[in-house]
């Protein structure tokens, strides 16, 4: 193909008009990740209280009242009503800002999708740190409200697993009502962020017998927040 005197092949003519639609595209994903990122940046802390429900078929945790601490970029702890401390491992993996501190990620047009038969936009985030133990991110993200209604995580060592958020009185600074936690394990391996130490007074599962995939849930269940009043870090140790 010969245009205004030079050679094109076919395949570069189409990168042509290609190109500029991909290139928006890219660009929007971006513009909605920043929306989301500033909606979340309105939260420096809170403690909110809440109801921890736990579906793991190796673990017997009862429904607990729990108090919640979050504070930038990634300290995160709960308190159960027995006054017993859960820390998550690698907390900051279940904490959405913590996503996109630093800027340290690409983001990636996948497309549209629906969440509870909510239309949403696909973006995939993926790490610019070859040494992060986050692969990819995918994230569902209400366009409109730039509120993420579901985030698939995988991750190197630990797996891949589920977030689904639910809004409400709180969605004008990106905090939600119910958070699920959603995740497959083997050898009763629990995702990194979602390894929370349990004190259930009994004898814990044998980590050596078990066989294929288990599944589980953890859901906690927002009843009020107090934001940015300004948490110790010493609250977290």
């Amino acid at each position: 193909m010969n245009i205004w005197g030079m050679k094109i092949s076919v395949p570069a003519f189409l990168l042509l008009f290609l190109l500029p639609g991909f290139v928006s595209r890219a660009q929007d994903a971006n513009d909605l990740i920043k929306k989301v990122k500033d909606k979340l940046g309105l939260v420096n802390d809170y403690e909110a209280e809440g109801v921890m429900k736990t579906d793991v078929a190796f673990m017997k945790v009862p429904e607990s009242k729990v108090t919640i601490y979050y504070k930038k970029p990634d300290k995160f702890k709960i308190k159960k009503q027995d006054g017993i401390s859960i820390v998550p491992k690698g907390g900051g993996n279940i904490n959405l800002a913590a996503l996109f501190e630093g800027n340290n990620y690409t983001a990636v047009p996948a497309g549209k999708g629906t969440v509870n038969n909510e239309p949403v936009t696909i973006v995939k985030l993926l790490p610019l740190d070859e040494k992060s133990d986050v692969v990819v991110s995918t994230l569902y993200i209400d366009e409109k409200e730039a509120l993420v209604k579901k985030a698939i995580i995988t991750t190197r060592e630990n797996g891949t697993y589920e977030m689904e958020m639910q809004y409400g009185k709180y969605a004008g600074k990106g905090l939600p009502d119910t958070i699920s936690f959603l995740f497959t394990t083997r050898d009763y391996k629990l995702p990194k962020g979602l390894a929370f130490d349990y004190d259930t007074g009994g004898q814990q599962p044998k980590t050596t017998t078990a066989t294929g995939t288990q599944k589980g849930k953890i859901q906690i269940s927002y009843t009020s927040y107090t934001i940015n009043k300004g948490l110790a870090n010493d609250l977290f140790k």
